[in-house]
């Protein structure tokens, strides 16, 4: 008995020891300290959609050799700190900010944060979030905070980064109203194309025997680009048959567009002076279902065996189905459609086809509407400025693979020993 209290006594002098000596020797976290940055400020980061903010100060000597932590919270002062950046002195400098000169100095001595918050947050930022914001200092063992700043960020009207779309649409509105003028006055040229000279032929050939003129706009909507130029296409058509006195059919897949062509036709037939000739039985709707709508067609094209056939618009695995009937009667057929793998199909059974933007030229081509003419005109300069820069910025690749940067007269020099 006597020894178990000895050993009792012995024991729990050892343990109070211990854990009087872990005490001593357990390390203390390191005091955190106020610091003062030079106009250290938070900002709503100028000129973008109100996703992010901006901090900002001046470097001063005795920040030289320290490491920022950058801390931010959308819920208060004090809680629901996040590390959004960490960076060495001399990094994030203002000069790298992605602004224009006018809204921002980017001096070299000033450092700069862009605060993403949708990435930070990993949540949607909404109009006017306000944000607090903190810099943590290291220098060696020594930690300093600065205060809390607070700040509110928001979309804002004109967005920076999008500067290069409101300079092209500036150029772009400019071309088109001097290519309008240009039009008014002398008319623009537009290369031959046959499928569209052919019109003419196809309405003059049905109307001498007596057969109707079948215009098939396929199976797109009113919304697609290609049933658009189809009824563009349609209007001209249907003026000529009306000056021709010929009849036509439009039989239709949708309902809508069926509507909108009937009242194409129906102004057609008004210019061209013959509201009289026009018929509602000119427009019939068929089916909604695919194959049911070309089965349709081709029994009618069986039965009435007109003389010309127009297949303009958007077509699938009908096209061949439509085409190889008209031919087996031997109709003249003029196709078009924007759906490249058709396009074999129409080439096979038709005399001419539209090719790709040959459809949405139509228009323009057969009316020669100065604004049509026009912004077809400008597309075109389009694509000439897009090639003119994808040729010299490849050349420029190729030049800047080859040398190392020399500033512009060492580029022209290296571009005149290429020519």
């Amino acid at each position: 008995m006597k020894n178990t209290l000895i050993f009792l006594t012995a024991f729990l002098t050892f343990s109070s020891y211990s854990s009087f000596a872990a005490s001593q020797n357990k390390v203390k976290p390191a005091a955190i300290s106020q610091i003062e940055l030079k106009n250290f400020e938070a900002l709503d980061f100028p000129y973008d959609k109100g996703e992010s903010g901006l901090l900002v100060w001046e470097h001063t000597p005795e920040l030289e050799g320290a490491q920022f932590s950058v801390l931010v919270s959308t819920v208060s002062d004090k809680e629901g700190w996040i590390e959004a950046v960490k960076f060495s002195a001399g990094e994030n400098t203002a000069d790298k900010i992605n602004l224009p000169f006018w809204s921002f100095n980017k001096n070299k001595n000033k450092y700069a944060v862009a605060l993403e918050f949708n990435n930070i947050l990993s949540s949607q930022v909404k109009e006017e979030l306000n944000y607090f914001a903190k810099v943590k200092i290291i220098k060696g063992k020594n930690i300093s905070e600065t205060k809390v700043l607070s700040s509110k960020i928001k979309g804002n009207w004109f967005r920076a980064d999008r500067l290069n779309n409101l300079i092209v649409f500036l150029v772009v509105t400019l071309v088109f109203f001097i290519v309008v003028s240009h039009a008014k006055k002398k008319g623009l040229f537009i290369r031959r194309i046959a499928g569209l000279d052919a019109i003419d032929e196809a309405i003059g050939r049905a109307t001498e025997m007596g057969k109707p003129i079948f215009y098939v706009p396929g199976i797109g909507v009113m919304s697609q680009i290609s049933t658009i130029a189809s009824t563009f296409v349609l209007g001209e058509v249907a003026k000529k048959v009306a000056q021709y006195d010929s009849y036509i059919k439009v039989p239709h897949y949708d309902p809508i567009v069926m509507t909108v062509s009937k009242e194409i036709v129906k102004q057609a037939y008004t210019e061209a002076e013959r509201p009289d000739s026009y018929k509602e039985d000119i427009n019939v709707f068929i089916s909604h279902d695919q194959f049911s709508y070309a089965a349709n067609v081709d029994g009618l094209i069986s039965r009435e065996k007109p003389a010309a056939c127009f297949y303009i618009g958007y077509f699938m695995a009908e096209s061949l189905l439509l085409a190889e009937v008209g031919a087996s009667i031997g109709a003249i057929q003029i196709a078009g459609t924007d759906v490249d793998h058709q396009l074999p199909f129409f080439f096979t059974a038709c005399d001419y086809t539209l090719i790709g933007e040959e459809l949405y030229a139509a228009g323009a081509y057969l009316s020669k509407e100065p604004m049509l003419v026009s912004a077809l005109k400008v597309q075109d300069f389009g694509k000439l400025v897009f090639m003119i820069s994808v040729a010299v910025f490849s050349l420029l690749l190729i030049i800047g693979a080859k040398m190392e940067w020399k500033g512009l007269a060492g580029i022209l020099t290296e571009i005149l020993k290429v020519y």
